[in-house]
């Protein structure tokens, strides 16, 4: 007779669409889970949650103070531990810094970086509790971006941001590793989703090759969060960007100040 798979509990932002709606969908297939959904539309999240025959849904803006004590309660009330954080919602506004100023950089900062770390603030004492039952792995994925190593031109507050999201999560990864819970981190390219469709480089027949599915992405957050891979580039050559941006700085910088393909804005979950 087989044993029923343990419960373990899986908390995914900006799952209303695209990257976050992709890890839930992602998620719902491996035995025991229960989800819990957050993003800002109630109306997405619950028939998101139908289509997977159920999940806790939390309709909250993640930037509004009352927020992670709103996602705490309703984590706490429903299942009274918490497996998997997936850090995911976040938000992008093209822009020079000459053009756009200190405004820009503070919006972008306060949805990709101070939403993850006062949500992960409030639900760290309940992943450290679940992680020292030992019945599950216990960790944070934090979706940062391949704008978290190598900035481009018109998105220095969106690379501001998930700079600080990076070097935030590997300090982090260090801190709770003796209590049992670990941090990785995923750092995605161009990704087609709903605020960022990419069709200009999906129309070019070269270039199309470097866009990624929300699907990819969400394979390599489970990787992070299931099988304790400390980072993921997705798509995974991306890391010679990254290493290129130490090892020959002056040529990234050449190669990435002409603003080819900078992304139009949008929101929840866009890279």
């Amino acid at each position: 007779m087989t044993a029923e798979p343990k419960p373990f509990v899986a908390l995914v932002t900006g799952a209303s669409s695209g990257i976050g709606e992709a890890t839930a969908r992602r998620l719902a297939r491996e035995p025991g889970v229960r989800l819990v959904l957050v993003a800002r539309r109630r109306d997405h999240l619950e028939n998101l949650a139908r289509s997977l025959g159920g999940a806790t849904v939390v309709p909250v803006d993640l930037t509004a103070p009352a927020a992670p004590a709103t996602v705490l309660e309703a984590v706490g009330r429903a299942h009274g531990e918490l497996h998997l954080l997936v850090n995911n919602a976040g938000a992008r506004w093209a822009g020079t810094f000459a053009e756009t100023g200190w405004e820009n950089v503070e919006r972008h900062m306060k949805i990709n970086f101070e939403a993850p770390v006062r949500l992960t603030e409030a639900l760290l004492p309940l992943l450290r509790a679940t992680a020292a039952k030992k019945a599950h792995p216990v960790a944070i994925v934090n979706v940062s971006s391949t704008s978290g190593r190598v900035a481009r031109r018109g998105a220095g507050g969106y690379s501001a941001s998930k700079f600080a999201l990076a070097g935030w999560s590997d300090s982090l990864a260090a801190e709770e590793r003796e209590n049992g819970v670990h941090v990785g981190l995923v750092l995605p390219g161009f990704v087609a989703t709903e605020g960022f469709p990419q069709a200009e480089l999906r129309a070019h027949p070269i270039l199309r090759r470097i866009v990624s599915s929300p699907g990819v992405v969400a394979e390599a957050i489970v990787d992070c969060g299931l099988q304790g891979q400390a980072e993921r580039y997705v798509p995974r050559p991306y890391w010679i960007a990254a290493a290129a941006r130490i090892l020959a700085p002056r040529l990234v910088r050449r190669a990435t100040a002409g603003g080819t393909f900078t992304p139009a804005s949008g929101a929840d979950g866009g890279r």
